[in-house]
């Protein structure tokens, strides 16, 4: 019984397995707001693939910091274009 307590005691003390920012996908959405909750989601391979999947929601894509990849990943363009003087 004790071995039992002791068993339940050390798995109940054992780190979590859910990683916010998982490696395997170069880019995140960040999504904040009130309504829907604020969370960040690293399943996407591309910035147009967060892109459409951010569309319509108050969020951000941004580079996953702990991606293998993340500091050959290109950087998205700004839309619109820039005014001059």
């Amino acid at each position: 019984m004790s071995a039992i307590l002791v068993l339940g005691t050390i798995v109940g003390f054992a780190p979590a397995s859910a990683q916010t920012y998982d490696p395997s996908y170069p880019v995140c959405m960040h999504v904040y707001g009130e309504k829907i909750g604020e969370r960040i989601d690293c399943t996407f391979t591309s910035f147009a693939q967060c892109a459409a999947t951010a569309n319509g929601l108050p969020a951000t894509c941004l580079v996953n910091p702990y991606a293998a990849d993340a500091r050959r990943l290109p950087l998205p363009r700004p839309h619109g274009r820039r005014r001059g003087p």
